[in-house]
């Protein structure tokens, strides 16, 4: 029996028109943005089908927007019997992969994933902070030069996305030195990002305190499958841990090599990236190229997603003959 991972994705993948489709030809997808519409108390759906851009690109309008996509996608798949035996999310997406794992309602997870935005952008004046991607780097250098760079300041790996990329975050001038000492030392590229904030830092930490006063007054219950979360990699099973890890991963790292290693190690025989984008799969190619992965975005996607697996299960029913 196949043993599916679903992963959620985060901040980055968002694009006018998203989620359209999904709503358009799934009744429960377009349930799924009333719900979302109604808890925010604006029209989230109009911004994810119709932009415009630069108004979709907004912290606390991004974050609600794909988890809005994200769930739909998820309660599409439900209908159609697909179900992970794990989840995890990327940053923002790992609120899609605990509402996803039953730990949140939908409507408690976007109204705080709304807030997290808001409190992210407020952390840190404008022209304060920076991000930047380093490409072709081990993470031990890439921790090294960020340490050498800071000069006082913050700078520090903020996403380990894969082998070959790892962002990192803090002071405008001490992500610049890192990037520029990064590219001395042999990095392939050093891309400062074009980001409204530093994420995924110390900088932080008024955001952190903020989000953590939000979460503790939300009911939280224990995931009905294990949730892989940023902060460390690891299986989250209880509310307690799941909320826990959800608060320090404003300020920590996102740790996205272990949890993919953690689902691997856990017998994932597939994954599918569900929500807008194909950015998880991308990063799955650098991490291991060996794994399978699909995505679900629209009709189209879903149709071969669903055809994928159907042609996956085969060999294993037949081997049961």
């Amino acid at each position: 029996m196949q043993k599916l991972a679903f992963f959620f994705p985060g901040q980055g993948s968002q694009a006018v028109g998203m989620g359209r489709d999904l709503a358009e030809k799934f009744p429960v997808a377009k349930h799924t943005f009333a719900e979302a519409d109604e808890a925010l108390g604006y029209k989230i759906s109009d911004l994810c089908f119709n932009g415009p851009e630069d108004k979709l690109r907004l912290t606390e309008v991004t974050q609600p927007a794909i988890l809005t996509v994200s769930v739909a996608a998820f309660r599409v798949l439900q209908e159609k019997s697909v179900a992970p035996a794990m989840v995890a999310g990327h940053s923002l997406g790992e609120y899609s992969a605990h509402v996803a794992a039953g730990t949140l309602s939908f409507s408690d997870a976007v109204r705080t994933v709304r807030n997290r935005g808001r409190y992210m952008q407020e952390a840190v004046p404008v022209g304060v902070g920076a991000m930047a991607a380093i490409l072709g780097m081990p993470t031990d250098a890439v921790a090294e030069v960020c340490r050498e760079a800071g000069q006082g300041e913050v700078c520090q790996p903020a996403n380990v996305n894969s082998p070959e990329q790892i962002v990192i975050s803090g002071n405008k001038e001490a992500v610049e030195r890192a990037a520029e000492l990064a590219k001395q030392r042999g990095a392939k590229r050093a891309v400062m990002l074009q980001v409204s904030a530093p994420f995924h830092c110390a900088l932080m930490s008024p955001a952190e305190e903020r989000l953590s006063a939000d979460l503790e007054r939300l009911a939280f219950h224990d995931p009905k499958v294990p949730v892989i979360t940023n902060i460390d990699g690891l299986a989250k099973e209880s509310a307690a841990g799941s909320r826990d890890a959800l608060v320090r991963q404003v300020t920590g790292a996102v740790q996205w090599v272990k949890c993919m290693q953690t689902l691997i190690a856990g017998g994932a025989s597939g994954f599918v990236e569900v929500g807008p984008g194909k950015v998880l799969c991308g990063l799955m190619r650098q991490i291991d190229r060996s794994q399978s992965c699909v995505n679900v975005e629209d009709e189209t996607s879903l149709d071969k997603t669903l055809a994928k697996l159907a042609e996956q299960a085969q060999p294993a029913a037949d081997s049961l003959l």
